[in-house]
This record gives structure tokens, C-alpha cells and sequence, in this order.
């Protein structure tokens, strides 16, 4: 089976809650999906074109004033048909590709000292991206983001994933940490 372009998906389901421009899109990733799904201008573009082309979305120039016009992108009944179609089918397997553990695996002849620093490194991200999720958590609780319950719980479950998975990473890193003291004179 060939590999499905997630990005097509990732699209018309950012088109699914509101129609915007190129530059609306990327700015909506950065803001919501960006802590689990990265998208850039270079894959949006070309696939919004792709999708236009399919009939999957509409594309209408808006003029203002001063400005170029730019392009406004909505999703067609035919994309939102294929969206559900996707969404409905089983999660592809995702490998696990870590430069910080291919280092770990491979650093038997690196001082401890290099490792124990990459380590201490993660867990201070960690920390800081878990303390995000915690703000992003306090907000949607706060009642400050309007959307149905049913969207307010699945963004939050997609935040809970995050903030699970920081605090299982800090939790590695100091299991890890603990571990590499044994060997730092090594």
C-alpha cells in the first residue's frame, strides 16, 4: 500500500475547524498541533495546491487594501468525506527515531561527563515543555476557549499526552542520571 501524505490530513482537518490562508494555517499548527504534528510553509503550500487541484478544498482571493491579495482555503464536502475516511481508519506503527538515545546507545568510548549533559539537557526541556502543557491545560479548563465539549476533550487529551509524556521523559532522565553517576569516572 503506498504511504498516505499525513499532511493532506493534517490540512483538512485544520480546514475542518476553519478556513484561512497559508499563512493562518501554519500559524494555527504552531499554535495547537505544533507540540505533536510539525508542519512547514514548504509541505503547506504545495499540498493546499495538491488538495485544490483534487477538488478537496476551495480557494478564494481576498483583496485588502494595501496588502496582496491572498488566498482564503476552505474545505469542500469532498474533503471532508476523505477526512473522516481517514480518520476513521487504524494509526499506522511509529518508529521511534532518537538522536539522543542513538548517541547514548553509541557513546561507549565518549566521557560519561558528554552524556550525563545531554541527559541533564532533556530533562531541563522536559521541565519547561511540561510546564507549557500544565498552562495550556489551565487554560482550556479555564473556560476561556469557546468550542463544544466534545473538542474541548479531545484537544485535552492530545495535551494530556504531552504532559504524560514529559513527565514519564523527566522520570527516564533521572532513572538515567542516577545511573551514569555509577560510570562517570569511567
Amino acid at each position: 500500500m503506498a504511504k498516505l501524505n499525513k499532511t493532506k490530513f493534517a490540512l483538512l482537518g485544520i480546514l475542518n475547524h476553519m478556513s484561512g490562508s497559508g499563512y493562518d494555517i501554519k500559524k494555527f499548527c504552531d499554535n495547537s498541533i505544533g507540540h505533536f504534528w510539525n508542519e512547514n510553509y514548504g509541505h503547506i503550500y504545495p499540498v493546499l495546491q495538491r488538495l485544490d487541484e483534487e477538488g478537496l478544498i476551495t480557494k478564494q482571493a481576498q483583496q485588502n487594501d494595501s496588502k496582496p491579495t491572498k488566498n482564503i482555503y476552505s474545505i469542500t464536502e469532498q474533503g471532508k468525506e476523505e477526512l473522516d475516511n481517514w480518520l476513521v481508519l487504524p494509526v499506522d506503527k511509529e518508529p521511534i527515531r532518537s538522536e539522543l538515545l542513538l548517541k547514548i546507545f553509541l557513546s561507549k568510548d565518549i566521557p560519561t561527563k558528554s552524556t550525563i549533559e545531554k541527559v541533564e539537557e532533556i530533562k531541563k526541556n522536559s521541565e519547561a515543555t511540561l510546564n507549557q502543557y500544565k498552562s495550556i491545560q489551565d487554560l482550556f479548563n479555564s473556560g476561556k476557549i469557546k468550542v463544544d465539549k466534545k473538542t474541548l476533550i479531545l484537544w485535552s487529551s492530545t495535551i494530556n499526552y504531552g504532559k504524560q509524556s514529559e513527565i514519564a521523559k523527566i522520570k527516564w532522565c533521572e532513572d538515567t542520571l542516577k545511573q551514569l553517576e555509577e560510570i562517570k569516572d569511567l
